[in-house]
């Protein structure tokens, strides 16, 4: 149905972030549980909407330049299943119903909301066109999801957690210009041809460079998790008290799944068999074993640290 992947339905999963705060922020437990999840859903149904628009007016702005690419050239508007006043008037049909939600759930998270928005106009209209800041948009981007969600359930987020968000997502957002140009090369020349047309940036972005960039990037990435495991505020909402560093320490034994799903996601990139980072996300096992691992484990550490610890010390006959 061409309106349906008109919103990118897909794509939502991105906004899986907005949970980040009630996760982190230990509201899955105690007597607002059940209200600060209720206010999350609500909140990721919100962000859902407000995302589509944006989608739907990158689409009416890009569809010419979609047009030369072998894939984007299959949206509603590119082919001309939907037509641009149709697509038009239904952004602004969600956006009245998502922003308007969003400021009615709580007005900080409709304030952040809108940032999001103002963002997203930015890089669509100025930006997309601009070497390394197009992709700073886009991890900014995520930044405001998971700062949207903290601010909806009123809890505060740790300062490493926003540069790891960032600088995994400025990883991902890398990535997702090498997928680009694995696409436009799979039909010709991908600097000077297509890939100038379809998106101006390419031009100056080469396979060499976006493989430092997403190196540096990840290895950043790494490194901001691990001061974020053995941050005094993690060891304090985690392991503090009697337990010592004990949460903070099994965060940080979550390593090796962190290093090998980003591992696991620059060889499906490097080797162009995603189309970009949702892909991977959606349609590689491995990846969603090792992410599934990771949210067991953060989720057990955060909220049954003690349990842990005791089933620790007997293992170690303490």
């Amino acid at each position: 149905m061409p309106y349906l992947r008109l919103l990118r339905p897909s794509q939502w999963i991105k906004n899986l972030f907005v949970f980040a705060g009630v996760v982190f922020g230990r509201k899955l437990t105690g007597p607002d549980a059940l209200h600060s999840a209720l206010l999350a859903l609500l909140g990721f149904v919100c962000l859902c909407l407000v995302s589509s628009v944006v989608y739907i007016v990158n689409d009416i702005h890009d569809r010419e330049e979609d047009k030369l690419h072998p894939r984007k050239c299959k949206r509603p508007i590119a082919s001309g299943a939907v037509s641009a006043g149709t697509a038009a008037g239904l952004a602004v049909l969600l956006l009245v119903v998502g922003a308007g939600g969003a400021w009615t759930l709580d007005p900080g998270f409709g304030v952040v909301v809108v940032a999001y928005l103002v963002l997203q106009a930015l890089y669509t209209f100025w930006f997309k066109h601009a070497v390394i800041l197009d992709v700073i948009a886009i991890g900014l981007g995520f930044v405001l999801r998971a700062v949207s969600g903290a601010v909806l359930v009123n809890v505060e987020i740790s300062p490493w957690l926003v540069l790891c968000t960032f600088t995994l997502c400025l990883f991902m957002g890398f990535s997702k210009r090498r997928c680009e140009l694995n696409a436009l090369a799979e039909n010709g020349d991908p600097r000077n041809g297509q890939a100038r047309q379809h998106r101006r940036t390419l031009a100056v972005y080469t396979p060499e460079l976006l493989n430092h960039m997403t190196t540096l990037t990840a290895g950043i990435a790494i490194v901001t998790f691990l001061l974020y495991s053995i941050d005094a505020r993690t060891i304090a909402e985690f392991g503090g008290g009697a337990l010592g560093r004990f949460g903070s320490q099994c965060l940080l034994y979550t390593l090796p799944i962190v290093v090998y799903a980003i591992f696991r996601f620059t060889v499906l990139v490097e080797h162009g068999e995603v189309d970009g980072p949702t892909d991977v996300v959606v349609r590689d096992r491995p990846f969603q074993v090792a992410i599934l691992l990771w949210s067991i484990a953060a989720v057990l550490i955060v909220y049954r640290t003690e349990q842990l610890h005791h089933w620790v010390s007997g293992l170690m006959g303490h």
